[in-house]
């Protein structure tokens, strides 16, 4: 259940970014149309509640090999039931993955990963990804940042926004 939860959420992003299903998915239905948070200006009476999601975790590549751990906190003020946690990559991932449960490719160097229920003043589920790179790199950029959260609004988007430039040295990381 939890990979059809993802999947829903991939295909729901790649209809909103690229206008179009991939080709052989099939559509759960019509995407609402309209504006990014950061553009929708201010919130009408029934806009979804207001969170504060971020992200804190550690970064470590050796041997074109990123291990990546993350762990999803909610600052509140209302609780979520889920969002989706986006991380990208500065180099191509590898052909074939094994991904955590509820964890989806989302490109050639992007991975998306549901959070579980992020509780008003808590932690979501614990996040850990061992990801390929295509070939191997003296440096790798990863971004983190919320890909969907379930409709809530986010006023601070510097906690759950992160850049970790992290180099091919077993070093870790952290963010």
């Amino acid at each position: 259940m939890r990979r059809v939860a993802v999947r829903s959420v991939v295909l729901a992003g790649l209809l909103v970014l690229g206008g179009g299903l991939p080709a052989g998915a099939a559509s759960a239905g019509p995407v609402p149309a309209g504006p990014f948070p950061a553009e929708a200006g201010p919130l009408p009476a029934e806009a979804g509640p207001e969170a504060d999601v971020a992200y804190h975790g550690r970064v470590s590549l050796a041997h074109a090999q990123l291990r990546i751990l993350l762990v999803p906190k909610n600052e509140g003020p209302s609780a979520l039931p889920n969002a989706t946690v986006r991380v990208r990559l500065s180099t191509a991932l590898a052909d074939r993955q094994e991904l955590a449960p509820g964890c989806a490719r989302a490109g050639l160097r992007e991975v998306v990963c549901e959070t579980g229920p992020l509780p008003l003043h808590g932690r979501g589920r614990h996040i850990g990804l061992a990801l390929g790179l295509w070939e191997a790199a003296p440096e790798v950029v990863v971004r983190v940042d919320t890909w969907w959260n379930g409709g809530a609004t986010d006023r601070n988007l510097e906690n759950n926004e992160h850049v970790v430039l992290a180099l091919d040295t077993g070093d870790s990381y952290a963010f």
